[in-house]
């Protein structure tokens, strides 16, 4: 009996396609209201702004964050190339420990690193399903894999 640690595709083969779409996009769609939430809060909050300087970052490195996680969102939700969505993956990835670390670094109680640890959980789902769906050799994971090389099916007229 293969483990499936080492062969990934055994997982991907035994589950159907479909759940696996409709819960990556449920979790990323979750995911990047969440994020954009969060950057809109950093830009235009005075409150999140205050809670930035209590934890030691400057000013103008919330304004850098955010303008991040809204290229993050759109490259999660756009058809671009698989290597984009990796790099944005990383990016919340970083963002969201060191959001935990920073909190947990001032003491900060379950009701302020909570969010943060919540969102990472979301960030979690979306890229294993994510991963999943670009292991699954069947049509819809085929649509998966067209949407991260590019806009160069978009005018083919066919999916």
């Amino acid at each position: 009996m293969e483990s499936t640690l080492h062969a990934p595709s055994l997982v991907a083969a035994r589950t159907s396609p479909k759940p696996v779409v409709i819960g990556f996009w449920i979790a990323t769609a979750l995911f990047c209201l969440q994020m954009t939430f969060t950057a809109y809060a950093q830009l235009r909050l005075p409150e999140v702004g205050d809670a930035f300087a209590r934890l030691g970052f400057p000013s103008y490195f919330r304004v850098e964050l955010s303008l991040a996680k809204l290229l993050g969102v759109a490259l999660l939700l756009a058809p671009v190339p698989a290597w984009l969505k990796e790099w944005a993956y990383a990016g919340f990835a970083i963002d969201l420990a060191s959001a935990v670390i920073a909190h947990l670094s001032m003491g900060h109680g379950p009701q302020e690193w909570g969010w943060a640890v919540a969102t990472l959980v979301l960030w979690g789902l979306s890229y294993l399903l994510w991963r999943r769906l670009q292991a699954m050799p069947s049509s819809t994971a085929g649509l998966e894999r067209r949407m991260n090389r590019g806009w160069a099916w978009a005018g083919s007229g066919s999916l």
